[in-house]
């Protein structure tokens, strides 16, 4: 006869623990649509929500996280600051707008597990790299891995010009970026010249970068409507009357632009 104690071979066992995620981000709105997107999951749960790296750090501290989701610019604490205090405490994968590649590769040396670019991944794309950062397998969308392929690119360069002068070396390797804290920071050129707020120049990003309307919504996590409305206070702002003409103004292309944006 069994004992009570010994569990059967044909008993179904039970189901792991869900996946325990922290959404850091200071728009409501992204995180509620990303803690919409993730809770759908059967094996993901998010614990927590937090504004800024303050409350990312404070939450993990007493939710014990599995993978912390995190922002870039934030008020208050950005996301770089914070980073090197959330990478002992759980695996972080960078979830943002910010692609500048000076960004990217400090967030990679600074201990990031994956850097998200918003608009570059689909939902399914994003549950996947939850998944892997938790196991260590990082994951790069396609403007990370280009900054990470110009560092590694830099660092070769520079390994080739200390052979023939040994008292040269690699910039990125002697002299690592170190931002001021991004609530420091000042805007982008064209979104200072022309008075654009974070999100309208967040959606002009994705103009530039050819997606509709349907899909900035989809990576915002707006309406169509609400992109719509921030289009137009787009195009007021930089006197344009159409996405090409936007664009050009916006990357620094049109005759007698201050230079690129980027």
């Amino acid at each position: 006869m069994r004992s009570p104690e010994m569990p059967s071979p044909f008993d179904t066992p039970p189901p792991p623990a869900p996946l325990r995620v922290i959404v850091a981000d200071d728009n409501p709105v992204v995180r509620a649509g990303l803690t919409a997107l993730l809770s759908g999951r059967p094996d993901i749960a998010v614990v927590a929500e937090a504004a800024d790296g303050r409350e990312a750090y404070e939450a993990a501290l007493t939710r014990h996280p599995d993978v912390i989701l995190l922002d870039v610019r934030m008020p208050g604490v950005d996301g770089l600051s914070a980073l090197p205090h959330l990478v002992p405490l759980a695996p972080v994968m960078m979830l943002t707008y910010s692609r500048e590649s000076e960004i990217v590769q400090e967030a990679l040396r600074r201990g990031a597990g994956g850097y998200l670019v918003h608009g570059e991944f689909t939902p399914d794309q994003l549950v996947t790299a939850v998944r892997d950062v938790k196991e260590g397998r990082a994951h790069l969308t396609a403007t990370a891995a280009g900054a990470l392929l110009t560092r590694l690119r830099s660092e070769d360069a520079g390994r080739d010009a200390a052979a023939n002068s040994p008292t040269t070396s690699s910039a990125l390797a002697d002299a690592p970026f170190s931002p001021e804290p991004l609530s420091r920071m000042q805007p982008p050129v064209a979104q200072s010249r022309y008075q654009l707020s974070t999100r309208e120049a967040e959606i002009m990003d994705l103009i530039a970068s050819g997606m509709n309307n349907q899909q900035i919504a989809a990576a915002c996590f707006i309406s169509e409507k609400t992109v719509k409305n921030h289009i137009n206070r787009i195009f007021a702002k930089l006197h344009s009357t159409s996405r090409a003409e936007a664009t050009a103004k916006w990357l620094g292309t049109t005759p007698g632009s201050s230079g690129s944006r980027r």
